[in-house]
């Protein structure tokens, strides 16, 4: 694809028509402004992190907290700076943002979209938040994002798969760095048809909700495309804990392969369920019996333990890669927790991070002055190699991994989990790169920023 296809560098977003006729960019409106929301007036600013500390997706939630307090201490000069050493932007020295300490609030979404925009709204109204960031579930995402939209504050999402979050229900205030379910198809599917062939029939158990909705319809299109049959697609509650009901039909339904469209503890109850129906011993239509997870996390494997070995996923990010941004965050939280990071945990990170720099490029916490630095900006140093984040949807477009569960060899106990999801493929950006008015992520429009207050 061409680089046309991923810059608006120089295209001018809708706002007031100068006396020549010309029209201003939204941060230069912005300008104009009589004020926006949280601007800050004394000497901090503050964060808001919200993020499952309770529920079926905690694990990720916690540690995603953990990273977003790890930048925090990074900006305001505490540790040794973390990826503020290997970022291509060097407009942040440990003093804070723009002369201000940073300080920060944490919410608990519980995996609840009602629950989590009350929890943001309380940090924007009542805390003061100028920015919030956070989230390991897209229904959870899509919900604050709205929210943030509507209130005037910049949304740095977390955890967030959903195609939707950057399609459908795009915001111009909001950001994605973490990657979709259609790039962890694209990444996915030549590496399952070299493992399993092209003539296999799928059932798929999605989550029932935004995410598992696109995460299935993703990994369906590719799969089909190099020759697999969809035989089944059955949706299933968030938060089941039994999924034995589900599974059970499988056994007789003549699919030779299970794609779990799980996350989180939900994955982790449903694959050692499969597993413990003999699923992955059976022999169907002549071929062994195989799993996919399409969306891995260490925490899930933590989980699952054994059960993961030989099933392939996906992932954004693992602490394993050899860049050097990834070792300096590696060896930051390392030192700080005792275990290496989550891909939840590194995505909160370099959202912060990639937030501060962007008021510090711009020179103001202005929402529409941070969207404008933030849209069609390039940088390395993150771990993900040369990303872009695309002006026209506010996704992240970057390397993707493809991972395949393997047994534990480390023996130690703060590595279990962390040790057994090994990186067998590095699928370049260029393989998940998709144009702005794919179908998959038609219907929604930016519109304009909104500095709010």
């Amino acid at each position: 694809m061409s680089k046309s296809n991923f810059s608006r560098r120089g295209v001018l977003k809708t706002g007031a028509v100068t006396g020549a006729g010309l029209m201003l960019p939204t941060y230069l409106r912005a300008e104009n402004h009589t004020g926006f929301t949280n601007a800050p007036t004394g000497d901090t600013v503050t964060f808001g992190f919200n993020v499952p500390q309770t529920g079926p997706y905690a694990e990720e939630g916690l540690d995603e907290l953990r990273a977003q307090e790890l930048a925090v201490e990074h900006l305001n000069g505490i540790g040794d700076g973390g990826m503020l050493n290997t970022f291509s932007q060097k407009n942040l020295d440990g003093t804070g943002i723009l002369g201000k300490k940073v300080g920060f609030v944490t919410g608990d979404t519980q995996t609840k979209s009602d629950v989590a925009r009350a929890a943001a709204q309380s940090m924007i109204q009542k805390d003061g938040c100028i920015m919030i960031n956070g989230g390991s579930s897209s229904g959870v995402a899509v919900a604050v994002q709205g929210l943030c939209q509507d209130a005037g504050v910049i949304f740095m999402a977390g955890l967030t798969h959903s195609n939707d979050t950057t399609g459908k229900d795009r915001k111009a205030n909001g950001f994605r760095h973490f990657f979709n379910a259609y790039m962890s198809a694209a990444a996915l599917a030549p590496v399952l048809e070299k493992a399993y062939g092209t003539d296999r029939k799928a059932y798929h158990l999605t989550a029932d909700y935004t995410w598992g909705w696109t995460q299935q319809e993703s990994m369906a299109a590719a799969t089909e495309a190099m020759g697999w049959e969809t035989t089944q697609n059955v949706l299933t509650p968030v938060g089941a804990g039994d999924f034995s009901s589900y599974i059970a039909p499988v056994l007789n339904s003549g699919a030779d392969i299970l794609v779990l469209n799980h996350y989180g503890g939900d994955m982790v109850n449903s694959l050692t369920q499969a597993v413990q129906f003999g699923l992955k011993d059976k022999m169907v239509n002549g071929k062994q019996f195989e799993i996919i997870v399409p969306l891995y996390s260490e925490l899930m494997a933590k989980g699952a333990g054994s059960n993961i070995e030989g099933v392939y996923g996906s992932m954004n990010w693992n602490w394993q890669l050899q860049d050097e941004g990834t070792k300096a965050f590696v060896k930051s939280f390392g030192e700080k927790y005792g275990f290496p990071p989550s891909n939840a945990a590194h995505t909160c990170y370099v959202q912060t991070l990639l937030y501060a720099d962007a008021v510090a490029r711009a020179g103001s916490f202005n929402p529409c002055a941070v969207v404008e630095a933030l849209e069609d900006f390039e940088f390395d140093g993150m771990g993900n190699g040369q990303t872009l984040y695309r002006g026209s949807d506010h996704q992240c477009f970057k390397d993707v991994l493809v991972m395949e569960g393997v047994a534990s060899t480390s023996g130690n106990a703060n590595m279990v989990g962390y040790d057994t999801l090994k990186i067998v493929e590095e699928t370049l950006r260029a393989q998940v790169e998709y144009a702005e008015d794919h179908p998959m992520f038609a219907g929604g429009a930016l519109g304009d920023c909104n500095p709010g207050a």
